[in-house]
């Protein structure tokens, strides 16, 4: 397997093309059945040497501001949408020159820019206020969110130049949670939906995931776009990148303190973020997990088995993976493979005390391993 090879220098993401082409068909697959157009959410996966691979079965992106929206032109040149809580009028002019469709957070935004933005497609976030999120860290309906406009805001006001409207309530959740919520957003917005052009579904569609009901998830769509005569979006990122790749590491030292302490050349602070904010403790190829990061015990020790604290090298004290059981002693530059880590990592990455972004790799389908980009020491310097 690629992850013993001696060639490269760790850290790295390593994304595997085959399984991001199998996510892809699968996306691409929904969008043929339902009719739904699925776009790429930048914010979850943003792959540079991926993105003509993503192009060749999805739509376009959807972009969080002027950057990711250079990033979609630049590296998929296909459909451009761009949301932004508050469009900065700095960058507008050049919003609007690259974006097919663009979405305001408030009426006051809309009204500022809908003159100089009338050649595009332009749409409203609604706030359904309801959601099924798994905590108030990623709920956007939740009690003074500021994401989205309020249904009550939309009374009594002119939509005529408004093509569509766009909520987003989900966070990695099922087809059954979608029904949901969509009952939710059509008793709130339902009068003002048979008069614009499309709604957008938002993202948090865990689509990829086994066990996610696609048929069901092609038959809303269906139902909605067929009911109300509109083109249905759908917007998904971690489902675009979920299970396609690892973050390797290497094992620097290890020390003892009551356990054995294995220190990466990586760090869940800066490299892999959502493992503390989540939390979630991250599977390692080739090891079983024994504790969390926070010491929850998840099972015990095997008869012949060693027991490892991975680490990371940083400073900060809680800058730990969690506790993992091996078949066999690591040794000091043994590779570690962390699974699952190509979404919500690299996009969420930091140079927090100095540590070495990790390389991107891609491992082709022809079973190459070809490097993406490698960053160095002017990575850190030129933004700090």
């Amino acid at each position: 397997m690629f992850i013993n090879n001696e060639n490269f220098k760790t850290p790295a993401y390593i994304l595997e093309e085959d399984k991001l082409r199998k996510n892809c068909e699968l996306l691409a697959k929904v969008s043929e059945k339902s009719g739904a157009k699925v776009l790429l959410a930048l914010k979850g996966f943003a792959f540079s040497g991926a993105m003509k691979i993503v192009g060749e079965y999805l739509n376009g992106c959807t972009c969080s501001g002027l950057w990711e929206a250079k990033f979609a032109k630049e590296f998929m040149d296909k459909e451009i949408h761009t949301f932004s809580p508050a469009f900065k009028e700095d960058e507008m002019d050049e919003i609007i020159g690259l974006s097919h469709h663009i979405i305001f957070n408030s009426l006051h935004q809309f009204n500022l820019f809908k003159e100089k933005a009338k050649a595009k497609s332009l749409g409203l976030r609604c706030n359904p206020e309801y959601s099924l999120a798994p905590k108030e860290l990623y709920n956007p309906c939740g009690r003074y969110s500021r994401l989205g406009i309020l249904s009550k805001d939309l009374e009594n006001v002119n939509l005529s130049e408004v093509d569509g409207l766009h909520f987003h309530a989900l966070c990695e959740e099922s087809a059954d949670s979608l029904e949901v919520v969509l009952n939710a957003f059509k008793a709130k917005f339902g009068k003002w939906i048979k008069k614009i052009k499309w709604v957008n579904f938002g993202g948090g569609h865990h689509i990829t995931k086994n066990g996610y009901n696609t048929q069901k998830l092609i038959a809303l769509c269906k139902k909605f776009s067929d009911k109300f005569g509109v083109q249905v979006y759908l917007e998904p990122g971690e489902a675009v990148g979920w299970q396609t790749g690892v973050l390797v590491a290497s094992v620097i030292d290890i020390v003892e303190n009551e356990k054995k302490i294995a220190i990466l050349d990586t760090s869940s602070e800066a490299h892999m973020p959502d493992t503390i904010i989540m939390p979630y403790t991250s599977e390692v190829l080739n090891a079983r997990i024994l504790s969390t990061r926070e010491g929850e015990q998840i099972s015990s020790l095997n008869e012949g088995e060693k027991a490892y604290l991975l680490a990371g090298n940083t400073c900060l004290a809680g800058d730990v993976m969690g506790e993992y059981a091996f078949k066999k002693e690591l040794n000091r530059g043994d590779k570690i493979a962390f699974l699952d880590q190509i979404h919500y990592s690299i996009v969420k990455n930091t140079t927090f005390n100095g540590v070495v972004l990790p390389n991107l790799m891609l491992y082709t389908k022809d079973k190459k391993l070809e490097m993406v980009r490698k960053f160095s020491y002017e990575d850190y310097a030129k933004r700090n």
